[in-house]
C-alpha cells in the first residue's frame, strides 16, 4: 500500500490552480492511499463543489482507474464507507510484500497502518504449522503465513460478500493445498485443541471471543489477540483481560510480545499482544 507524498505533486497543482479559486488550492489532499490501482483521498467539505474534478485529475496524474473520497469504518465486519469520485470499478488486486490481495476497496478494509503486522506474521509462521485464522478478512494477516511461512491455515471469515474475496485469493496465490476457508461466525467452528498458532485479528470486541480462541488453542499454543485500548489503560491491558479470562477457564497466559498497530481514535490505541497458553 503506498501513501502519497505530503508535497502536491506540481502537475496536480498546475492543473487544479487554473480551475479552483486560490484559497481552495492549498486545502487539495496532500496525502492519499493507493490501494492497487484506486486511490482513497480526504476531501474537505470546502472542495465539494469541485470534488468530481479534483478526483478526475488526481486519477490521471497518478495513473489509477477509481478515486474514493475516505469515509468511516463500522459495523461487525469492519466495512468502509467510502464515496465513489470517479471511475466505476472499486474492484482491485494489490500487491503487497509477494503477496495477491484481491479486494473490492469500497467495501472492504485494507489498512496502510498494519503492513508491518502483515508482514511479521509472514516471518512468526513456521512451516507445517496448524494456523486459525478467526476474523479472516480477505486473508490480511493468515496469507502472509500460508505463502511465506508455509503453514497450514484455517481462515474464518463470517461476511459473505468478503469470503468471496478470500476464496480468490487463496486461489490467486497458490495455496489452496495449505489453506482452508469457512464461512461461518468463528464460535460455530467445530474444532478444539488444534491450533499451533490462533489470530485474532480484531478490535473493540475481540475480548468476547476469547474463550474460543482457548477452545481452539492446543496447550502450549501462540494466539496474536489484537484489540483497542484506551491509553489511559496501557500498558495493563489488552493482556490483563486476556489473563483473566483465560484463568476463569482454567488456563494459564504468558505475554510474549506487546506492539502498538496504530491510533484508533483520539486517545485509544489499537494493539497486538503475542500470548502463549498452558491448559491444566
Amino acid at each position: 500500500m503506498k501513501r502519497g507524498t505530503q508535497v502536491i505533486k506540481p502537475r496536480i497543482r498546475e492543473i487544479l490552480s487554473r480551475e479552483l479559486p486560490p484559497e481552495l488550492v492549498n486545502l487539495l489532499p496532500k496525502h492519499w492511499v493507493r490501494i492497487g490501482d484506486v486511490l482513497i483521498i480526504p476531501l474537505r467539505k470546502e472542495l465539494e463543489p469541485y470534488k468530481h474534478r479534483i478526483a478526475e485529475v488526481y486519477a490521471k496524474v497518478l495513473g489509477v482507474k477509481t478515486v474514493l473520497r475516505k469515509g468511516r469504518i463500522s459495523g461487525e465486519f469492519r466495512e468502509t464507507n467510502y464515496e465513489l469520485l470517479y471511475g466505476s470499478d472499486t474492484v482491485t488486486v494489490h500487491v503487497e510484500n509477494g503477496i495477491k490481495y484481491k479486494l473490492d476497496v469500497a467495501r472492504i478494509m485494507f489498512s496502510p497502518a498494519n503492513v508491518k503486522e502483515r508482514v511479521r506474521m509472514a516471518k512468526v509462521a513456521r512451516p507445517g504449522e496448524t494456523v486459525v485464522d478467526m476474523f479472516a478478512g480477505i486473508g490480511h494477516l493468515s496469507l502472509p503465513m500460508a505463502v511465506h511461512g508455509g503453514a497450514k491455515v484455517i481462515a474464518i471469515e463470517k461476511s459473505p460478500y468478503t469470503f468471496k474475496f478470500l476464496v480468490e485469493n487463496i486461489e490467486l496465490n497458490g495455496v489452496w493445498d495449505r489453506m482452508t476457508a469457512y464461512n461461518i461466525d468463528n464460535r460455530d467452528f467445530p474444532g478444539e485443541n488444534i491450533a499451533d498458532r490462533v489470530l485474532m485479528g480484531y478490535v473493540v470486541r475481540t475480548h468476547e471471543f476469547i474463550p474460543k480462541a482457548l477452545s481452539i488453542a492446543k496447550d502450549g499454543a501462540v494466539i496474536h489477540y489484537h484489540n483497542t485500548v484506551p491509553e489511559r489503560l496501557m500498558p495493563e491491558e489488552p493482556f490483563k483481560t486476556f489473563k483473566e479470562t483465560a484463568r476463569e477457564y482454567g488456563v494459564e497466559a504468558e505475554k510474549l510480545n506487546e506492539l502498538v498497530i496504530k491510533r484508533y481514535a483520539p486517545g485509544v490505541w489499537h494493539v497486538v499482544v503475542d500470548i502463549r497458553v498452558f491448559k491444566r
